[in-house]
């Protein structure tokens, strides 16, 4: 089985392709903190401001074993690729900083992760 993890921009438009389709705007966001504007979710200072506070904690701890049961189920019906695609407005801070996490923590349930970041490199 072979995850794939894609941040996208809404104001880009949808992802094609995705199985499961995840909002995250409601996490806090960096483009309006000066210090965080340039830098993309890929940057530590920025993946912190997303994630490390009682909404992004709160986020992922629901997220993470629903997205281990959908692998699972996908597994087990026989699917080879499960895409989960993660959307926030512009595509450059909250969605890829929650890729890059859920990456990281999904290691541990299947090894064989891609990491698509459509939209960072958009204006």
């Amino acid at each position: 089985m072979t995850l794939t993890l894609l941040s996208f921009g809404h104001k880009h438009g949808p992802p094609t392709g995705a199985d499961i389709v995840l909002d995250a705007r409601l996490l806090p966001n960096p483009y309006w903190v000066d210090e965080l504007k340039a830098y993309p979710g890929t940057e530590p200072q920025v993946a912190t401001y997303v994630l490390d506070n009682d909404t992004g904690r709160e986020f992922l701890k629901r997220l993470l074993p629903f997205l281990a049961f959908c692998l699972a189920t996908a597994e087990q019906n026989g699917k080879e690729t499960l895409t989960v695609a993660i959307g926030c407005t512009g595509g450059r801070h909250r969605s890829v900083a929650v890729v890059e996490e859920l990456a990281r923590r999904l290691a541990t349930v299947t090894p064989h992760i891609t990491i698509t970041h459509r939209d960072l490199d958009k204006a």
